[in-house]
């Protein structure tokens, strides 16, 4: 491991137990809320896990206990099957859900406590034994919900037995009579298998929280983990998000996830298609791209892969779950250095950026932990034509490419803040591979300081600027706001770039439910605006870039975010890691372009020119209503030059037929600009030459006689 490495995982072990709280929202003060310890190290140095579901009403369905053993024991049921199938898919750990409350309250082990299915074999011990023995760990799904105790007309909760056995009467299809029962069955797993790693809880019994359970295993078992579905909860080392639908692309699971790391997260997914999670008879198939896309993705974003598969009663998997493990195998060697043992890129472990590339192309990256300078680009979705893929370079200067699993070097060029990995002739289905050696960071400008308009108290500026992802600012939901960086003298900007706190989902499942992210932005380079826009609503780290030639100063000023006014957690509230300014891009070339949207704030809109929503539009939105009088126009401001002369003005437009612009540079005599177009909802470009002032300049486009095309925005290339 690195000395910078080493530096960095002895702040991350160091965070307060307060400072962990906050990092994740949660209130200060609850009991052992710890965001990182020692007995998650396993976890963390895992890239997957093997979720079983697996009890009475798996098919084909049992009401009486003994029937169901019977049926797993004549199977040939056989712990090292699943270690086995565990290996296949390179997990490292197995969740043993039989306990479900969709799959007949069964314990897959001999208890003493009467009130659902207890098994006369071990089956539980056996599967510790065996995943021991292979370096595996198991960790037990534990319910708290009573409420399906007779889905099927069949009663799986039996009240009079517990009653007898506590000598008292309880009801166990009450949230606290289960919970009663259940904590029981909690402290006898922890008295009786000290080679468990942990409990996965679906959600909290009151019962559990008044009786300290979560204590108790603190106190008993302070080796295992506690991981909580669906909720983040102070006292547990994971958190987990149940499979979510609606993300593009499909794979791109980490779009659903919401505490930022280091927060240790899981996404649990299944494999099958359709179906249940466990196995209800159906042999559904298990699409590979979807599946190796979020085990990738996951990967790229720091987050563990639990994945469910649907054991059959004798332990088998149905026959296409079984193919693609085996697929699985041979896959994941050959790219397996790229994925185990790396941290995602972009995020707060450096790197480059992630997301949406060139023509279509979209992926992850990955950064070895031991080698900062090793980085790995994950292609998952190839470009839509081209032999070429470009991706954000962060400030790394690129020494050699190439392609993971041949091992042939590729050619690159690298310019404008971009690494292009060139002739690229055969592309993977799934995930095409590219390790990427570079000599560290360069350009970036040190011992900047930081102050802000507005601060919430403990998450001050000065966080921006430290080199700590562990700590942010917070704008304690005061908008818009001001972020400056002083560089201590006047200093070439090619670019600022802001790692902003991966806190809140980063697309929009629902109107109440949008990220916590800048939206439109201004940039002032010693108080004259120099550019602004609409960040993108992604994860990881995003760059502004400047070309700004001289200033001691740089200033962004944060309009808005993405959040809706419904979305009372994260409405105008921002958390930012880090923020850093660099002096030059890596091999050099001038910013890639300079980019405003027509909806941007900074912009003049005139008469009856107004802003409206456009799904195809880069920033979501669209200036409609240009024309058809002098009062009618919208002027763009702030498109940077980094010299004075002639420049390309890229025009992105909307627009059904021929109608035409004129365009007013820094106040000039209009230029006529004749489109054509097809639709109405669909951009086009067109690009036009104009003359342009270093710094800032501003572009007018109006129609004094017609009305003119819908504008999306202007680029400086």
């Amino acid at each position: 491991m690195s000395d910078e490495r080493r530096r960095w995982w002895r702040r991350l072990l160091a965070v307060s137990a307060t400072l962990a709280l906050a990092a994740v929202g949660l209130p200060a003060g609850t009991a052992h809320a710890e965001l990182t310890h020692p007995r998650q190290q396993w976890l963390r140095d895992s890239t997957a896990g093997l979720f079983l579901h697996w009890g009475m009403r798996t098919s084909p369905s049992f009401t009486s206990c003994t029937a169901w053993e019977s049926a797993v024991n004549s199977g040939g049921w056989t712990p090292g099957y699943w270690v086995a199938e565990a290996q296949t898919l390179h997990a490292k750990y197995l969740v043993l859900a039989t306990f479900h409350s969709r799959l007949g309250y069964a314990r897959a082990w001999p208890s003493s406590i009467p009130g659902t299915c207890a098994t006369k074999r071990d089956y539980l011990g056996e599967l510790i034994t065996a995943a021991k023995g292979q370096g595996l760990k198991v960790i037990l799904y534990m319910t708290d919900d009573p409420s399906h105790h007779n889905e099927t007309g069949f009663e799986y909760l039996n009240s009079a037995a517990y009653s007898s056995y506590k000598g008292t009467n309880v009801d166990l299809t009450t949230r606290d009579g289960f919970g009663q029962f259940s904590y029981d069955n909690w402290v006898e797993v922890m008295q009786r298998y000290p080679d468990l790693s942990g409990f996965w809880v679906d959600n909290d019994n009151q019962y559990w929280l008044d009786h300290g359970l979560y204590e108790k295993v603190r106190a008993d078992r302070p080796t295992w983990l506690l991981s909580n579905n669906n909720e983040d909860t102070a006292i547990m080392d994971t958190v987990s998000n149940e499979q979510k639908t609606g993300m593009t692309p499909a794979y791109d699971y980490p779009q659903a996830t919401w505490s930022p790391a280091p927060r240790l997260t899981e996404a649990d997914f299944k494999l099958p298609s359709s179906g249940a999670w466990w196995y209800d008879g159906s042999n559904s198939v298990v699409d590979n791209q979807l599946t190796l896309g979020r085990l990738i993705t996951n990967a790229g974003s720091s987050i563990k892969s639990l994945m469910a598969e649907t054991a059959m009663v004798n332990g088998k998997f149905p026959s296409n779950q079984a193919t693609f493990n085996n697929f699985a195998s041979g896959y994941l060697d050959r790219i397996w250095e790229s994925i185990g043992g790396t941290e995602g890129g972009g995020y707060m472990y450096g790197g480059l950026q992630p997301g949406a590339w060139n023509n279509g192309a979209y992926g992850v990256t990955t950064i070895s932990k031991t080698n900062p300078n090793l980085h790995y680009i994950h292609a998952l979705t190839k470009p839509s034509s081209g032999t070429s893929l470009t991706v954000r370079d962060n400030g790394y200067s690129v020494s050699r490419v190439t392609d993971l699993r041949t091992g042939a070097v590729k050619n690159f060029t690298q310019s404008g803040g971009s690494l292009t990995v060139t002739g690229i002739t055969s592309w993977d289905t799934y995930d095409t591979v590219f390790k990427v050696e570079t000599a560290g960071r360069t350009g970036i400008h040190t011992g900047v300081t930081a102050t802000a308009t507005a601060s919430k108290s403990g998450f001050p500026p000065a966080n921006l600027v430290d080199g700590n992802y562990l700590n942010y600012w917070d704008n304690n939901g005061t908008l818009p706001v001001s972020v400056t960086l002083d560089l201590g003298a006047p200093k070439k900007v090619a670019y600022l770039a802001v790692n902003q706190r991966e806190w809140s989902v980063s697309y929009a499942r629902s109107a109440t439910e949008d990220s916590a992210r800048i939206r439109n932005y201004r940039v002032f380079a010693d108080g004259v605006q120099v550019r602004s826009g609409t960040m993108k609503s992604a994860r990881g780290v995003q760059f502004i870039d400047l070309g700004v030639a001289s200033a001691r100063t740089i200033r962004l000023q944060v309009d808005s975010t993405w959040a809706v006014s419904s979305a009372t957690r994260f409405f105008q509230q921002l958390r930012v890691d880090e923020m850093w300014a660099a002096s030059d891009y890596p091999g050099g070339g001038s910013a890639p372009s300079s980019a405003v949207e027509a909806e941007a704030p900074g912009n003049t809109l005139s008469g009856a020119a107004r802003v409206a929503s456009c799904a195809a539009c880069s920033g979501g939105s669209e200036v409609k209503f240009i024309g058809n009088g002098a009062a009618n126009s919208v002027t763009v401001n702030g498109l940077s030059a980094g010299t004075a002369g002639n420049h390309q003005l890229t025009i992105t437009y909307l627009l059904s037929g021929t109608r035409s612009f004129f365009v007013s540079v820094n106040g000039a005599a209009p230029t006529q600009v004749t489109l054509t177009g097809t639709s109405w909802t669909t951009p086009a470009t067109t690009t036009i030459t104009v003359p342009l002032n270093a710094g800032a300049n501003s572009v007018k486009f109006a129609n004094d006689t017609a009305f003119a095309p819908d504008l999306d925005k202007v680029a400086v290339t």
